[in-house]
């Protein structure tokens, strides 16, 4: 059981915030040491000639030793990756000295996402004052010469809100100062993943008649972040379509990959992927069933949400959860995913 690459993920301190859309969902935010990290670390490196290490799994640098902690992860990983394009505006606003740090590493550009004005940034973001700190995050930002990269999740009830943050980038001059730092501003919306706290909002997920609202401007930006030719691309097919098709399907597959991404939780369970941390994804833990047998239980598939993908076809799990006459929009592979994990949960 050697693998080409393994990531690891850890849920160290969790999150400032309760996001409605989170796709991880809401969990208790974590509470593990720096002898955790280096623990889980020892425990999956003879499996691997690269190891990856990343101590979060909600927003990055939530901890107030997020430079010891960079450096941790960077002694425990094989590979030195660059500092990724998400930062903790809840920090940015908080501790004077994070932006200079950030730029010290190299980010360039850090992603925000806003969900209309104040009331509805706030609601869905799950604090209040939080779209103000994502305004100051923003000039912070560019303070630093660094370049805010805005995301907005649309559902029924957010795609009114379009023209507010329309108005709020033009209010701010975001293109223009984003150009003078030698960069161009990127704003795009899409509806998120279907996993976590985001499936609450299934009943009011976008349809082709929600996607006549999205102003020209933002679809623009939108296309030209995706480098795609069409909202299709973006969006997808409706569920009706999608069901349709994969009621044809009689696939299955074997989720066990070369390069695995795992995530571990507060209590050291582990899980094959970043974004699913359930019950029926679990591995096993670490202290109690051993890297041995969480790794086994990988490659043949154990976990029932695997084994439910290699064993039954697309076309039952379709026919049992899904909506033949839904006009909600979803691409392919979210909505086989979301097919797996509802199936899973019904079983």
């Amino acid at each position: 059981m050697n693998y080409d690459k393994i990531v690891i993920c850890l849920d160290m301190a969790g999150c400032p915030n309760r996001c409605k859309h989170c796709w991880v969902g809401h969990w208790p935010n974590g509470k593990l040491t720096e002898v955790d990290l280096r623990y889980v670390a020892d425990q999956f490196r003879p499996y691997t000639a690269c190891l990856i290490v990343d101590d979060w799994y909600r927003e990055p640098d939530y901890r107030d030793n997020y430079r010891e902690m960079w450096e941790l992860c960077q002694e425990l990983s094989d590979e030195h990756e660059e500092h990724y394009e998400l930062a903790s505006f809840w920090r940015l606003v908080r501790d004077e000295s994070y932006a200079d740090w950030l730029v010290e590493r190299g980010v360039k550009k850090v992603q925000l996402t806003l969900f209309g004005g104040r009331e509805k940034t706030d609601y869905y973001v799950g604090r209040r004052g939080a779209y103000d700190e994502i305004l100051k995050s923003i000039d912070i930002l560019l303070e630093h010469k660094m370049v805010p990269r805005i995301q907005f999740f649309v559902n029924q009830d957010t795609v009114v809100e379009l023209p507010k943050v329309e108005k709020l980038i033009d209010e701010l001059r975001l293109e223009e100062r984003c150009r003078a730092l030698g960069e161009e501003f990127v704003f795009f919306m899409h509806q998120g993943g279907c996993d976590g706290e985001n499936e609450q909002f299934y009943d009011i997920w976008i349809t082709p008649k929600d996607i006549k609202q999205l102003p020209k401007r933002m679809v623009d930006w939108t296309l030209k972040h995706f480098e795609a030719s069409n909202l299709d691309e973006v969006f997808g097919r409706t569920e009706e379509e999608l069901y349709h098709e994969l009621a044809l399907d009689i696939s299955t597959r074997d989720l066990a990959e070369k390069e695995p991404v795992f995530f571990v939780d507060q209590y050291l369970n582990v899980y094959p992927n970043r974004s699913t941390p359930r019950d029926y994804w679990c591995l096993g833990n670490l202290k109690t069933d051993g890297i041995e047998t969480i790794l086994k239980n990988y490659a043949e598939n154990k976990s029932p949400a695997q084994q439910a993908r290699l064993t039954v076809p697309i076309c039952e799990m379709v026919k049992k959860v899904g909506n033949p006459k839904s006009q909600r929009l979803f691409t392919k592979g979210d909505y086989v995913d979301y097919v797996l994990n509802q199936y899973c949960k019904k079983k």
